[in-house]
């Protein structure tokens, strides 16, 4: 890519994701200048602006707001119209992450402020609002920013799908591009397999029902009839992680469970991964496709698992899940306690199993380093 280039990036955070993974691969391209621009989400309510040039910061700034509810929203839009005028030239391009960022960038170069705008979209969903009149208004956006964009980027295929198919947007008149979430392949650390805890699975991130999580506690019984000494290990919190205590100790397998909560040092995330010997993602499967987000995205843990060795069983609910299946790397398996344990017990009852699929696990995983995925959207 050519790096003398002025390019802003606009993102609502909460953690390290996808625009933070391209703000540093422009970084160690040493671009001419680079705008990374922070929002919150509703209830955090603090917005970052930091300007870096030739890979180094030479501004940074940080406000805090009052909470408004929706309107806060409208609040952040005319911040970043403000910062980026501010700047008293024209920028190259920008890079809007999701729909109401996308509605700025398109602004902006309406103003001339911008030459090019890339809507870069992390989710999809039919319904994202119970409010009928919010989601009409939500999606409306949404459509302008696809059809107006210079590029639109979207982490997973299905995310033009559903565009198709419920927002009747045609993919052939109005293209659009897959640029996945990845991992930093030589960040990871991957433990020799004589130090892998054979029989420890592992869960990482947030604790809600829609996880899948009390079904996997339900085939651990049958689990431990063939592995006495299975491990399942949960690293996060949430809304639900009380249901799943209480149903951990209804089926009296208490000992097999540790709940380790939000752990934010990233050499205690990381080390728990390469210990694992592998990891689940238990979505729930959803009929009709209208509410579930991983359905059409592209989660990042479960590069981060295979990144670190972890085969993993996952319901046929990624878009991915098939392909992990071929490359022999993970089990795709139905929703069910019977079909959980099966593939449980298939990958740690066998050591050369676990070191066959843990060995194509992390082959797999190196397909989706950044420098592979942003050089290629960015040739």
């Amino acid at each position: 890519m050519d790096t003398n280039q002025k390019i802003v990036i606009v993102t609502h955070e909460t953690f390290y994701g996808v625009p933070h993974a391209l703000r540093d691969y422009l970084l160690s391209k040493k671009v001419d200048k680079l705008i990374f621009i922070g929002l919150p989400f509703i209830e955090q309510r603090k917005s970052s602006f930091t300007l870096y040039k030739n890979g180094d910061v030479v501004l940074k700034k940080q406000i805090n707001q009052i909470a408004f509810g929706l309107t806060s929203y409208i609040l952040d839009f005319f911040l970043v119209v403000y910062w980026m005028i501010k700047q008293k030239e024209k920028y190259n391009l920008f890079i809007g992450i999701d729909v109401l960022n996308g509605l700025t960038g398109l602004f902006l170069k309406k103003l001339g402020r911008v030459d090019k705008f890339i809507f870069y979209a992390m989710d999809f969903a039919p319904i994202r609002f119970s409010n009928n009149l919010l989601n009409f208004i939500y999606h409306k956006i949404e459509e302008v920013c696809v059809k107006n964009a210079d590029e639109v980027w979207n982490v997973s295929p299905r995310i033009a799908e559903g565009r198709d198919r419920f927002l009747h947007i045609d993919t052939f008149k109005y293209p659009q591009k897959v640029v996945n979430s990845g991992i930093w392949i030589k960040k990871i650390k991957r433990f020799p397999f004589g130090k892998v805890k054979k029989h420890q699975l592992l869960f990482l991130g947030h604790v809600l029902e829609k996880q899948g999580l009390q079904m996997v506690l339900q085939a651990i019984p049958i689990v431990v009839e063939k592995i006495p000494d299975f491990k399942f290990l949960i690293l996060g919190g949430g809304e639900y992680e009380d249901s799943l205590r209480k149903l951990a100790e209804r089926l009296k397998i208490k000992k097999h469970i540790e709940f380790k909560g939000w752990i934010k040092d990233r050499k205690i995330i990381d080390a728990t991964l390469g210990e694992s010997a592998a990891a689940i993602v238990a979505y729930i499967p959803e009929k009709e496709r209208i509410y579930n987000f991983s359905y059409y995205g592209d989660p990042i843990k479960i590069k981060e698992y295979l990144a670190s060795g972890l085969p993993v069983i996952l319901t046929d609910v990624p878009h991915n899940a098939k392909e992990i299946e071929r490359k022999n790397c993970g089990i795709v398996i139905d929703y069910n306690k019977e079909e959980i344990s099966r593939a449980i017990i298939a990958l740690m009852s066998s050591e050369l199993t676990l070191r066959k699929y843990r060995e194509n696990a992390f082959k797999y995983a190196k397909e989706f380093d950044w420098n592979v995925i942003f050089s290629k959207a960015l040739s």
